[in-house]
């Protein structure tokens, strides 16, 4: 495989040749050997390769890929730049391969108006990263559940759906109405569920290594209650508002998944995402094991597979690291279709925030780099085909978002693309991370997918001799 380009981050992709790579393609439901061709930013060229042309060429190799959607991500610019900048996140984003991610309003003041929106907006501008943000406007003004912000304002300035993460929306007639007013103005409403009476003071998923450790736990009704009650409204409202969306994010146990799946083959217009540390990790490294959720046992002191000292706070999050039947049950989920994406839920923080007692420590991981490889470490075991992956993060994030999907590869359209090797590993250290967030449980692992090259819209977001 050969790529030839010279354009440095931020420059239209004039020439950028790809020979002998294996080009995946969820749109067209397609994958295999291919060379492609970029002139002046845009799609010349795709040419499938077949019979001799395409000797020694497979899917260990060298990746080419379109450009990956994240539907759930934490720049924290305005309020909280000391933990993650627009910039910062962006050029973390295309470092991971990621050409488009959805900002969550979580931010201080939070996303409840359009004038906060369009700070957002200008500080991706300022940045120089052609990486597009989309952001979410708040279900409530300041977030606080009590009425309902300027939907209307905020979706004709652009917001692409409706969240109040971090916060659920608990009040019923508040989430009613959120979801009726999201699907009239033909957006998604996107929740976090989790009802909030059974989480106060928890700290790890409720089970056996919650209970070894000493930490108070956080059980998996907490979200599935929350899914149901969800469920339950969106059958009511979509009677009378027949656009009404629902999309349910960072879903982590079994349980849920099963009410989902129930309520896709009802017809509800239901989605879902699951998180690439949901996946591939459980509660078990939380004691210090480091096994994949395929590798875990259910119980990492009678398996011997400590290796870590325990009470790593980077692994702190919410919902919490779930056990190993929830994790599969996730992985399962994605490989059947019942979850829609893959969504990072990156969440940087400071050193401050994280550097505490477990119980105390700030909920999240810095995620939106290390994503791709927690995923092929999925796809290498069997888990997940490639196809099905990539499109977790392509296809699926745009149809939730109930965009138009138009061929990622035809020729013409603007270049939108990632370039990974899937057979060289890279070592995560914290100085690896173009995120502020280095509160990651993965420095020191060694993960595979190394991104050699992101194009967004046409322009170098990411390439290896900038990073």
């Amino acid at each position: 495989m050969t790529v030839a380009t010279a354009p440095s981050v931020g420059e239209i992709a004039a020439e950028l040749e790809i020979s002998g790579a294996w080009l995946v393609d969820p749109a067209a439901g397609r994958e295999g050997p291919a060379d492609l061709v970029v002139r002046e930013g845009l799609i010349e060229a795709v040419t499938w390769l077949s019979g001799g042309d395409a000797d020694g060429i497979d899917a260990n190799g060298v990746i080419v890929a379109p450009g990956f959607t994240d539907l759930h991500a934490h720049f924290r610019e305005p309020g909280f730049e000391d933990a993650e900048t627009v910039a910062t996140g962006l050029a973390a984003a295309a470092h991971g391969g990621f050409t488009t991610v959805c900002a969550m309003p979580n931010t201080n003041p939070p996303v409840d108006e359009p004038g906060v929106l369009r700070r957002i907006e200008a500080a991706a501008g300022a940045s120089g990263s052609p990486v597009r943000v989309l952001v979410y406007g708040a279900v409530s003004a300041q977030r606080a559940g009590e009425r309902l912000a300027s939907l209307g304002e905020l979706a004709d300035a652009g917001a692409v759906g409706f969240s109040d993460d971090g916060a659920p929306v608990h009040s019923t007639p508040l989430f009613r109405s959120a979801l009726a007013y999201a699907g009239m103005l033909g957006v998604p409403l996107v929740d976090h569920p989790e009802d909030p009476s059974l989480t106060d003071g928890a700290e790890a998923n409720e089970g056996l290594v919650a209970s070894v450790l000493g930490l108070r736990g956080w059980p998996a009704a907490a979200e599935e209650a929350a899914v149901a009650r969800d469920l339950a409204i969106l059958a009511e409202v979509v009677r009378d508002v027949p656009t009404a969306r629902l999309h349910l994010t960072h879903i982590s146990t079994r349980a849920s998944l099963a009410l989902i799946r129930r309520a896709k083959a009802d017809r509800l217009p239901v989605t879902c995402d699951i998180t690439p540390h949901h996946l591939a990790l459980t509660d078990e490294w939380l004691a210090g094991s480091r096994d994949w959720s395929w590798q875990a046992t259910g119980n990492p002191w009678q398996a011997g597979s400590i290796v870590a000292a325990p009470y790593e706070t980077a692994l702190r999050v919410n919902p919490p690291l779930r056990a190993v039947d929830d994790a599969i049950a996730c992985l399962e989920a994605l490989a059947d279709g019942t979850a829609d994406a893959i969504a990072t839920d990156h969440a940087p923080h400071t050193a401050v925030d994280k550097d505490v007692e477990f119980g105390l420590a700030a909920n999240g991981i810095s995620g939106i780099e290390t994503a791709l490889g927690l995923i092929l470490e999925a796809v290498d075991a069997g888990r997940l085909t490639l196809l099905r992956a990539i499109g977790a993060l392509t296809i699926g994030p745009a149809r939730v978002l109930g965009h138009t999907q138009r061929h990622a590869f035809a020729e013409g359209n603007p270049a939108d693309l990632i370039v990974f090797d899937r057979s060289d590993r890279w070592r995560v250290e914290a100085s690896a991370l173009a995120s502020k967030g280095k509160n990651s449980p993965l420095i020191g692992c060694e993960l595979p997918g190394r991104v050699l090259l992101t194009v967004a819209g046409g322009r170098m977001a990411y390439g290896v001799d900038e990073g």
